[in-house]
């Protein structure tokens, strides 16, 4: 199966199975992205200072450091916070998944899961990932944002976005006063065809409205109560 991801891309694995580290490791190679395999965190951080990865698949539980605690070092980071993270774990419950989200982690699978949908999750948050085509720099009100840097500054103060985020508020700043519905954003912003509740799309919000109130930006994301959110300099 090809894929429209660079043929470059890194991908790190990290799980304590073996028989799942072997079959991520066929499947992903097979789309020709390069792949580095690590059984916990103490080796998974040894393989990022190494080699920086494109995107990380992280499992929940690990021999050592837990794959939760293990993605919210990560995203405090300076280095690692806008590495990609999918976890990939047993537990199904709706509680664990946000939490997994509040932390910043991208995506989330469940074991056991297939291949297929594997690669199409990994090709998906890669393409949230990258910048955006369009390379014109926004400013609204202060906030500026420049998709060829992938930088947010706030009257010159520099803003530390993850990607999901940062792609959010691109997706805001350039559609300004409409209201958009949670699923009207997943289409817009996750892309067609992603496996995401609507509720990740509240998640992501607080995180971004987290970040900016650091900056007395957070008003200008505003909560349509019943219809959805708007991007707005207008109380």
């Amino acid at each position: 199966m090809a894929t429209t991801m660079s043929k470059e891309k890194i991908i790190l694995v990290v799980d304590d199975e073996p028989a799942i580290l072997d079959m991520v490791e066929f499947a992903i190679k097979r789309t020709g992205f390069t792949v580095i395999l690590a059984q916990d965190s103490m080796q998974a951080m040894s393989c990022i200072a190494d080699r920086p990865p494109d995107l990380i698949l992280l499992d929940w539980m690990l021999p050592d450091i837990s794959g939760v605690d293990l993605a919210r070092r990560l995203k405090r980071e300076e280095l690692t916070r806008t590495i990609p993270i999918i976890m990939l774990t047993a537990r199904a419950e709706e509680g664990d998944k946000l939490k997994g989200f509040e932390i910043g982690v991208d995506d989330y699978v469940t074991k056991p899961f297939s291949t297929r949908e594997l690669i199409a999750r990994i090709n998906a948050v890669l393409r949230r990932s990258e910048p955006l085509a369009e390379n014109d720099a926004i400013t609204v009100s202060g906030l500026e944002l420049d998709p060829a840097t992938h930088r947010v500054h706030s009257d010159g103060e520099k803003i530390h976005l993850g990607p999901t985020e940062f792609r959010l508020l691109q997706f805001f700043m350039t559609h300004p006063e409409r209201v958009y519905t949670r699923s009207q954003l997943l289409d817009r912003v996750w892309g067609q065809n992603v496996y995401i509740e609507d509720r990740t799309v509240d998640v992501h919000i607080r995180r971004l409205r987290k970040e900016l109130s650091m900056h007395g930006c957070d008003k200008l994301i505003q909560t349509v109560r019943g219809a959805g959110y708007r991007f707005s300099v207008q109380v």
